[in-house]
C-alpha cells in the first residue's frame, strides 16, 4: 500500500526540503506567489524559502489561471501530471473551467534504461528476462510516467507487450503525496477560496486512484472483465492477458498489430470501411456503458486500433468506469426528459443524479434547463453534438454547485470522445440515433416482469427488515434516555480558522504587553539610576529599551507581512 502521512513536525518537513524547494519554486515561477504566501508555509520552510527567488519570470503573453496550473503540473513531473489527469475527470472536485485545460496534460517522459528494466523483471517475475522470454526489445515501444512498454516474444513464439513499472516510482509518489497532503492541509486552513473545494479530500482521493494505477494486476483484471462482456462478439478484439507473466509491477499482454483509428489515410489505403468502423466503435462503447455498466474510460484514438475485417481493438485499460444499474437508469431518465423538453422533470432527475451541500433554487434551475433545451434541441438530430450538449449540461450543474459522480463524468467523457472519433471517420455520424436503441432498452427493461418482481421483492424485504428493527431501536433509544446516556455531538465547521485567528490576536496582544512592560520597567530603572551606569544612565535600563525596540520592530514586521496593521 502507498504510505501517505501528514507532515506535522519540522523534522519530517525538512526530510523533503529539496523537493519542497523545487515545488515552491515552480509555483512562484508560474505566478502563484500569493498562494504560497497565503499558505503561511514560511513557518515550516523559512530556510527553504530564503533560497528561492520570489520574482516571477516575465511572460510575453498573458495566460489564464488554468493554463498556468497545467504548465506548473507538467514541470513538477510524473505524480503531478497524474494528479492533473485525474482531476480532469473529476468535476465534482474542481471548477469546470480547469477540466478542459488539464485534459491536455501529456503523460510522456524519457524512458529508463534496459538494465533497470531487467532488474525489475527479475525482481517481479523471479527470473531474468532470458528465462521468461525468447527475446525482448531493449528499446521501449512507448514510455509514460508510471511505466514503459517493451515488445517481447514468449518461449512459445507468441508476440507480447510487456509493461514495466518505472524504477523508484512508488517512493517518488509517496514523497510527493506527503508534500501534497501537507500543502492541502495548509490550503484548507488558510485559503478560503481553496477550502471550498476540499483539497485534503482531493489528495486522499488521488492517493486511492494512484494505488490502483501502480498495481498492474488491477489493470489485468479490467482487461479480463471487459473481454468477458464481449465473448462471442466478432466485431471487437480485446488483447489476451498472460497472468503467469504479470505482477504488481509487470503487465504482459498480447501484442496486437493494427492501424490507429485516427490514421485515416492508412485505413483508406488498406481498404477498411470507415462507416462500419465508426458504427462498430460506437456500439462497443455504448454496450459497455448501458449494458455492462463497466467501460473503458479513455477511448481516445491512440487506444483504438482497426484490425482486418473491420474489427475494433481496444487497448490500455488503466482507466475504467463503473456505473450501477440504478445510476444508469437515472441518467437515461435525464436524457429522456431532456429529449422530451420537460424541464421540470429534468431538474428533478438532475438533482437525483448529483449531490449538493445547499439545495439549489429549483425554479431557476428549471429556467436554465429550458434555455439549454432551446439552444440544442430545436434543430435536426444529426446536427446535434452530443459532446457539446453534455458539456453545457455539466456547466449548468456546476453553476448550481451540483456535484456529478466521477463515474458519470467518465461516462459522458467516453461518449463525447467516441462521438468525436466517429465524426472523424464518418462526417455524417449521428450519435443520438446510435444511442437511441440502447437508451430505449434501459427504459423498457424496468418494466419486464422479472425486473418488476425483483423490485417488489427487494422493497418487501426492506420493509420487513424495517418492521423488525425499528421497534427494537426505539426501545434502545428509550433505554439510553432513561439511563441518561444519550449524548448529542455538535460539530463546528470552520472553527479551526476562528481559533487560529484568535490565537494570533492573543499572541500579538501578549507580545505588545511584554513590550510595554519592558518600556515602563526600563524607564523606572533609568529614573532610579540603578547601577551599573553608563554615562550616568542605567545600563540595565538601556538593555531593556533595546530589547523592547527589537521586539517592537519584530512585531511590526510580522503585522506588515500579513498585509494588515
Amino acid at each position: 500500500m502507498l504510505s501517505i502521512r501528514k507532515i506535522g513536525v519540522i523534522s519530517r518537513t525538512y526530510r523533503h526540503l529539496n523537493r519542497y524547494r523545487h515545488i515552491l519554486a515552480v509555483l512562484l515561477k508560474h505566478g502563484f506567489g500569493e498562494l504560497v504566501e497565503s499558505l503561511k508555509i514560511d513557518q515550516y520552510l523559512e530556510v527553504g524559502l530564503q533560497m528561492i527567488s520570489k520574482k516571477r519570470a516575465p511572460r510575453e503573453e498573458p495566460l489564464t489561471r488554468p493554463q498556468r496550473v497545467r504548465m506548473a503540473l507538467e514541470e513538477l513531473g510524473p505524480t503531478y501530471i497524474k494528479l492533473g489527469q485525474v482531476l480532469s475527470t473529476r468535476p465534482d472536485l474542481i471548477p469546470v473551467e480547469f477540466i478542459h485545460e488539464l485534459s491536455k496534460l501529456q503523460d510522456s517522459v524519457p524512458p529508463f534504461s534496459f538494465d533497470e528494466a531487467e532488474t525489475i523483471i527479475q525482481r517481479e517475475l523471479g527470473a531474468p528476462s532470458s528465462d521468461v522470454f525468447e527475446g525482448i526489445d531493449m528499446e521501449p515501444a512507448a514510455s509514460a510516467s508510471i511505466g514503459q512498454v517493451h515488445r517481447a516474444r514468449l518461449k512459445n513464439g507468441e508476440a507480447v507487450a510487456v509493461k514495466i513499472q518505472r524504477p523508484g516510482i512508488r517512493a517518488l509518489i509517496e514523497v510527493d503525496l506527503e508534500i501534497m497532503l501537507h500543502l492541502a492541509t495548509l490550503a484548507e486552513r488558510h485559503v478560503e477560496e481553496l477550502a471550498l473545494h476540499k483539497p485534503v479530500k482531493i489528495v486522499e482521493e488521488f492517493a486511492r486512484t494512484l494505488e490502483k494505477e501502480i498495481d498492474y494486476r488491477i489493470e489485468a483484471t479490467h482487461i479480463d472483465r471487459i473481454a468477458q462482456g464481449f465473448l462471442g462478439d466478432p466485431t471487437v478484439y480485446i488483447p489476451a492477458v498472460y497472468r503467469e507473466f504479470c505482477s504488481a509491477g509487470i503487465l504482459t499482454t498480447e501484442f496486437v498489430e493494427g492501424i490507429k483509428i485516427s490514421n485515416i489515410d492508412q485505413l483508406d489505403a488498406a481498404g477498411y470501411d470507415r462507416r462500419l468502423l465508426c458504427s462498430r466503435g460506437a456500439d462497443i462503447v455504448l454496450k459497455q456503458v448501458f449494458n455492462l455498466g463497466f467501460f473503458h474510460a479513455d477511448p481516445h484514438p491512440g487506444n483504438i486500433f482497426a484490425l482486418p475485417g473491420n474489427v475494433i481493438c481496444l487497448l490500455d485499460f488503466g482507466m475504467v468506469g463503473v456505473v450501477d444499474r440504478q445510476t444508469r437508469e437515472i441518467f437515461v431518465e435525464l436524457v429522456d426528459s431532456v429529449v422530451r423538453r420537460n424541464e421540470v422533470r429534468a431538474a428533478q432527475v438532475l438533482l437525483q443524479l448529483t449531490s449538493w451541500e445547499q439545495s439549489p433554487d429549483l425554479r431557476q434551475l428549471e429556467r436554465e434547463l429550458s434555455e439549454f433545451m432551446g439552444r440544442h434541441l430545436f434543430r435536426p438530430l444529426k446536427d446535434i453534438e452530443v459532446g457539446k450538449l453534455l458539456q453545457d449540461l455539466l456547466e449548468i450543474a456546476t453553476r448550481f454547485q451540483l456535484r456529478l459522480p466521477p463515474d458519470i463524468f467518465l461516462m459522458l467523457k467516453a461518449i463525447s470522445t467516441v462521438e468525436a472519433v466517429g465524426r472523424m471517420l464518418d462526417p455524417d455520424f449521428d450519435m443520438i440515433a446510435k444511442a437511441a436503441p440502447f437508451i430505449e432498452q434501459v427504459l423498457m427493461d424496468r418494466f419486464k416482469p422479472q425486473r418488476v418482481a425483483e423490485t417488489v421483492g427487494d422493497l418487501a424485504g426492506r420493509m420487513l427488515t424495517f418492521l423488525n428493527q425499528f421497534p427494537k431501536e426505539l426501545l434502545d433509544l428509550a433505554g439510553l434516555l432513561r439511563q441518561q446516556k444519550l449524548s448529542l455531538k455538535i460539530r463546528h465547521d470552520g472553527l479551526e480558522k476562528v481559533l487560529a485567528t484568535h490565537d494570533q490576536i492573543s499572541n500579538r496582544i501578549a507580545f505588545a504587553i511584554i513590550i510595554a512592560a519592558l518600556i515602563v520597567g526600563s524607564a523606572l530603572i533609568v529614573i532610579s539610576r540603578t547601577p551599573p551606569l553608563f554615562y550616568g544612565i542605567s545600563l540595565i535600563g538601556i538593555i531593556g529599551f533595546l530589547a523592547a525596540a527589537l521586539m517592537g520592530i519584530w512585531l511590526l514586521v510580522a503585522i506588515l507581512k500579513k498585509g494588515k496593521l
